[in-house]
């Protein structure tokens, strides 16, 4: 007998145990909750021939772009060549191929197509979404939900998680109105997803609302935070509402305790920690020793050479704990990436080398050459993936080192620019402020 999974579709090899902990694990990843690792392992013991359960470890060990990852993910997929699949599955085991032949939008391509024949498979959407956001593709963000959605109700298991990823690709596509409603609806269906709260903070992010955004997430705090894989990134979405208002102690109380307070090495808790301390170091703050651990948690990873946007990031964690064989390692890592004719190699050539180098010159106070090398890659940036409010420390560093460079005429029409994006915002008036006058510091807070 054929058993079908919460959506209805044949899952090859499954038995009713090894799918009820399959349901378990995908409920946990839609809502980055739990331990989804633990949860696919538990189906796997049950039938290590349920062949969506390799597939499904497998995404789970592709979609932190860990380095580390790569090798178990290959072990599930040489496990589940040997098993029978279904058109389905093997639209799966593909697309997890050429993610790890560092083809990624080939692979968005294939679960694309997989959608397209079985709309309700919500890891399939699942996994396109984040390939979409690991290439920046902000229209298939928003397309490849609103491909499926006529088919998804309260009938069908993960409809939260559905409209949560509704609303982050409207909001990168700039429609904040829809993104916002979009977003809410997803948390108020299950206040435990992280994503919907993590959406509808980029909203209040890119629209500049920060109070709201601190009302927003502290409102919620015990449902985003509760046993979630997630957390650190919804956290760094407080603090930067925080340092929009100038708040710099919340700030670094945030970055101490939840952010960074268990020096956890997860790259994607990584980055967010690099990021934020950047954005302090722009403002001109005494940072201590903060960008030593952050650097020590980069430090065995620094030549993976698998994400360029992650590489950039261990760029700015080097030049601030002024590590110079470990920025020279990172150039290294990415020159050779760049060589490559995968999509890995077009995000290191086309963006994470040049936004790495300009990291590297900021830090060694040479800020023309980080001038012009920003302005080359500010609009093709998000070819290397992130949201707009990651890639946000662009402009940011872009604008203090023309300050720095003493390039007034650039400096001012940068901060004109900023603040015609967000006219409330303390932090664009004080750009605005400090491009009018000589001004040899950072930036401080208003």
């Amino acid at each position: 007998m054929t058993i079908k999974d919460s959506a209805g579709y044949a899952a090859s090899g499954a038995t009713n145990e090894s799918l009820a902990a399959f349901d378990q694990a995908t409920r946990e990843l839609r809502c980055y909750i739990g331990n989804p690792v633990a949860s696919v392992d538990r189906a796997l013991e049950a039938s290590p021939e349920m062949t969506m359960a390799h597939a499904l470890k497998a995404w789970l060990h592709l979609l932190g772009t860990e380095p580390a990852g790569l090798e178990v993910a290959r072990g599930c997929l040489r496990t589940a060549a040997a098993l029978p699949a279904t058109e389905r599955e093997r639209g799966h085991l593909e697309a997890a191929r050429l993610v790890l032949a560092g083809r990624w939008r080939a692979a968005g391509r294939v679960l694309e197509d997989v959608s397209a024949v079985y709309p309700r498979d919500g890891l399939a959407l699942q996994a396109g979404h984040s390939i979409d956001f690991f290439t920046g593709d902000s229209r298939m963000l928003r397309d490849r939900i609103a491909r499926a959605l006529p088919v998804w109700s309260d009938a069908v298991p993960g409809y939260h998680a559905v409209l949560g990823q509704c609303a982050f690709g409207l909001e990168e596509c700039g429609e904040y109105a829809a993104a916002e409603r979009c977003g809410r609806e997803s948390v108020e269906r299950e206040p435990r997803d992280g994503w919907g709260w993590h959406a509808v903070a980029h909203v209040l992010e890119m629209q500049n609302r920060p109070a709201e955004g601190v009302a927003w997430l502290n409102g919620g705090k015990d449902d985003w935070t509760r046993e979630s894989f997630f957390a650190v990134h919804n956290w760094w979405h407080l603090a930067v509402f925080h340092l929009e208002r100038g708040e710099i102690d919340e700030v670094l109380r945030i970055f101490d305790g939840p952010i960074h307070g268990a020096r956890s090495t997860i790259v994607l808790e990584m980055i967010d920690a690099t990021a934020l301390l950047w954005r302090l170091h722009l403002r001109g703050v005494e940072l201590g020793e903060r960008w030593q651990s952050v650097a020590d948690g980069w430090a065995p990873i620094a030549t993976a050479g698998n994400y360029a946007f992650n590489d950039w990031h261990a760029m700015m964690a080097f030049v601030g704990a002024e590590r110079l064989a470990e920025q020279q390692a990172v150039l290294e890592s990415l020159e050779l990436a760049a060589s490559e004719a995968a999509d890995t190699g077009a995000f290191a050539r086309e963006v994470g080398l040049p936004v790495a180098r300009a990291v590297q010159a900021f830090g060694q106070g040479r800020y023309a050459e980080t001038v012009s090398l920003l302005r080359a890659a500010r609009g093709t940036a998000h070819r290397f993936g992130g949201s707009h409010a990651q890639r946000d420390l662009i402009d940011l560093t872009l604008i203090e080192a023309a300050l720095r460079a003493d390039m007034r005429p650039l400096a001012r029409a940068l901060a004109a620019e900023r603040l015609a994006r967000r006219p409330a915002s303390p932090l664009a008036r004080l750009l605005v402020q400090r491009a009018a006058r000589d001004d040899e510091g950072g930036l401080r807070a208003a």
